[in-house]
C-alpha cells in the first residue's frame, strides 16, 4: 500500500450523468480529436453470414447477420475477452438512438454542494430547502468507460521509471504523455498510448510519496503539445520486494484485498477534475475525463505487473466537492463526511447482499471503494513503437528529471555525453528525447524556452532537414558554447558544431578584468570584475 500526498491542485468543475433538457450550449464546444473522430462513425458490428441460419442470398439480411449496435450487450459479454464496460461514444449511441435522436438528451453534472443564492432561507447552516438541498446520491457501477486501452510504446518507456526503485527501494510516481487514438478491439473504443513518462518533483519512501511544488509542469505541457503529445495519466509504484534472488515482488493487490485504496481514489479523481474532457453533450461543455491511472505492482505471479484504472464520474463528483476521505483502519474502505456547520455534505449510499441474499440499500460510511472504480486494461505492443529515439546499444540514456537525490543530474556535461553518442550528421535522433528536451525547455540559463516550436516541430515530423536548420541558428550556437564550457576535458569542437568554441582570447580577458560590471550576452547573468562569466563560463567578449 502506498499512502500519497500533494501539496495542492486545482480542480475543474466537473462530472456528469443523463436527464432531460431542452436546449444545447450555447457555444460550440471544441472536442478533442478522437470524439470528433469516433462521432462521426456509426459503431456498427458487422456479423457474416451464418450458413445455419440464413436462409437468403448474399445481399439481404437477417436477424442472424444483421449488423449490431455498439452496445449490444449480449455481444459484449461474449466477447474474448468480454468487454466489462462499453465504450464512451457506444454509451452515447446507446441514448441517443431513438426517434428523436438524442435532440433533447443532456449530460448534467452531478452536485454534492447546495446551491448559491437562495433567498427563501439563511446561507447554510441557517436553514435549507429542497430547492438548493442536493439530492442523495446512490453509487453504482459505471457501464461506460472514457479509455479503453493503455498501451505504452515500448518497454524502455518504463525501465527507467523501474531502475529508480531497483536502486533505492523508494516509490515513484510519473505523468504520462502520449495521445489518444481509435482502440479496435473495442467498439469506438479509446486508447491512450504513452510516448513518455515525466517524473515531477517529488518525495518518496518505501510505503510512502509526496508531490512536491512544480512550477514546471506548464512549461512540459506546452512542449509536449509542440510535440504532438498531450498528458494522458499517471503512473506509481507499489513494489515490495520477495525473494531477491530470484527477483520476485510481492502479490499485494486483489479482489481479496483492494485494487486501489481510497487515497489513490481521491488522488486519481484529483487529477482527472483537473484534466477534464470538453463534451458538446454535456450542459457544461464538459463530461468526465480520459486521464488514467496506472500502478506498478506484483501480479499473481509475483512479477511487476500494469494495472490501469480510472475513478466513475459519481467519483470525480464526490472528490471535487471533498465529499470523500479514506479510513483509518483499511485502505480498501472510504468514508463519506458527515453535514458540518461549514458543509452541507448529502446522504450517499450502496447497494449489497445480506447474509440472507437479499439486497440491502447501505449508507456509504464506510464504502467499499471497488463502487468508484473502472477497469482498464495496459499492455504493450507485439512489435515496439517509437515516438522517440530508441536507447544507444551502450544503454547510457539521458538523466531523468528531479533525480539529484540519487546522483542523476540534467547538466551540461549530462548533454555533452548524450550527444556525443550520435554521429555528427544524424542531430535529429540526439535531440529525439523527451527528458533531454524537457532539460533544455525548462532550463533558465538558456535561451530556448520561446525557441522550441521549430525543434519540436521537426521532431514530430521526422524531418532531419529542418531540424539540422534550427541547429544552425543562434540559439542552439549559444548553448553549444556552454556545453563546451562546462565540459571536463578541454574545449574542442563537437559533433554537433558549426563553428570554433572555446576559443578564448587572453587579452581580451584582461580587458575585461578592468571593468567593474558586465553583464553575459550569452546568459545574462551580471558579473564583476572577471573575465568570463561566472555563471555560464563563457567570455564577455
Amino acid at each position: 500500500m502506498v499512502y500519497l500526498f500533494k501539496t495542492g491542485a486545482g480542480v475543474s468543475n466537473v462530472t456528469s450523468e443523463v436527464s432531460l433538457q431542452d436546449t444545447k450550449p450555447e457555444n460550440q464546444v471544441e472536442e478533442d480529436e478522437i470524439d470528433v473522430l469516433l462521432s462521426k462513425q456509426d459503431g456498427l458490428i458487422h456479423r457474416k453470414r451464418d450458413p445455419h441460419m440464413c436462409h437468403h442470398g448474399d445481399n439481404s439480411k437477417c436477424v442472424h447477420c444483421v449488423p449490431l449496435e455498439p452496445y449490444d450487450e449480449t455481444y459484449l459479454k461474449e466477447h474474448d475477452p468480454p468487454i466489462k464496460h462499453m465504450s464512451l461514444h457506444a454509451y452515447f449511441k446507446k441514448w441517443s438512438h431513438g426517434i428523436d435522436k438524442g435532440k433533447f438528451t443532456m449530460l448534467k453534472d452531478i452536485s454534492c454542494k447546495i446551491k448559491e443564492g437562495c433567498a427563501e432561507h439563511p446561507p447554510w447552516p441557517g436553514g435549507i430547502c429542497t430547492k438548493c438541498q442536493p439530492t442523495a446520491i446512490t453509487l453504482k457501477r459505471q457501464d461506460y468507460r472514457h479509455v479503453d486501452n493503455i498501451l505504452f510504446e515500448n518497454p524502455s518507456i518504463v525501465q527507467p521509471f523501474l531502475d529508480y526503485w531497483r536502486r533505492t527501494g523508494n516509490q515513484r510516481l510519473g505523468f504520462l504523455y502520449g495521445r489518444y487514438e481509435e482502440h479496435k478491439d473495442v467498439p469506438l473504443g479509446i486508447r491512450a498510448v504513452v510516448a513518455a513518462i515525466y517524473e515531477p518533483p517529488q518525495e518518496g519512501t518505501p510505503d510512502s510519496l509526496e508531490l512536491l511544488p512544480n512550477t514546471n509542469l506548464d512549461t512540459v505541457n506546452k512542449l509536449a503539445a509542440d510535440l504532438g503529445l498531450r498528458i494522458v495519466g499517471w503512473i506509481f509504484s507499489d513494489l515490495v520486494p520477495d525473494d531477491v534472488k530470484k527477483g520476485t515482488v510481492k502479490h499485494l493487490r486483489d479482489i481479496n484485498t483492494h485494487f486501489l485504496t481510497a487515497e489513490e481514489c481521491i488522488m486519481a479523481g484529483d487529477f482527472q477534475n483537473q484534466y477534464v474532457s470538453p463534451c458538446r453533450y454535456a450542459s457544461s461543455g464538459k463530461f468526465g475525463s480520459k486521464f488514467v491511472t496506472v500502478v506498478v505492482s506484483g501480479n499473481d505471479e509475483n512479477q511487476i505487473g500494469f494495472d490501469g484504472f480510472q475513478v466513475s464520474n459519481q467519483c470525480m463528483a464526490l472528490v471535487r466537492d471533498d465529499c470523500l476521505v479514506p479510513t483509518l483502519d483499511d485502505p480498501g474502505l472510504g468514508y463519506i463526511r458527515e453535514s458540518s456547520s461549514e458543509q452541507y455534505v448529502p446522504d450517499v449510499f450502496y447497494k449489497d447482499t445480506d447474509s440472507y441474499g437479499n439486497e440491502v440499500t447501505l449508507l456509504a460510511r464506510p464504502m467499499p471503494i471497488e463502487y468508484l472504480l473502472v477497469q482498464v486494461s495496459a499492455a504493450f505492443p507485439v512489435q515496439p513503437v517509437y515516438t522517440f529515439s530508441p536507447p544507444p546499444s551502450n544503454g547510457a540514456v539521458f538523466p531523468i528529471e528531479n533525480r539529484e537525490n540519487i546522483g542523476e543530474l540534467q547538466d551540461f556535461d549530462a548533454v555533452r555525453r548524450h550527444l556525443s553518442q550520435y554521429p555528427p550528421g544524424d542531430f535529429l535522433s540526439a535531440m529525439s528525447n523527451f527528458h533531454l528536451l524537457v532539460f533544455l525547455a525548462t532550463n533558465d540559463m538558456l535561451p530556448l524556452k520561446t525557441h522550441m516550436e521549430e525543434l519540436c516541430a521537426a521532431i514530430k515530423n521526422k524531418d532531419a532537414e529542418a531540424c539540422d536548420g534550427w541547429r544552425k541558428g543562434e540559439q542552439w550556437g549559444t548553448v553549444e558554447q556552454i556545453i563546451a564550457a562546462h565540459g571536463k576535458d578541454a574545449p574542442s569542437p563537437g559533433p554537433f558544431t558549426h563553428g570554433p568554441i572555446g576559443d578564448v582570447d587572453m587579452e581580451d580577458m584582461t580587458q575585461a578584468s578592468r571593468v567593474s560590471s558586465w553583464t553575459c550576452k550569452h546568459c545574462t547573468f551580471i558579473n564583476h570584475a572577471m573575465g568570463s562569466c561566472e555563471m555560464c563560463g563563457l567570455p564577455q567578449a
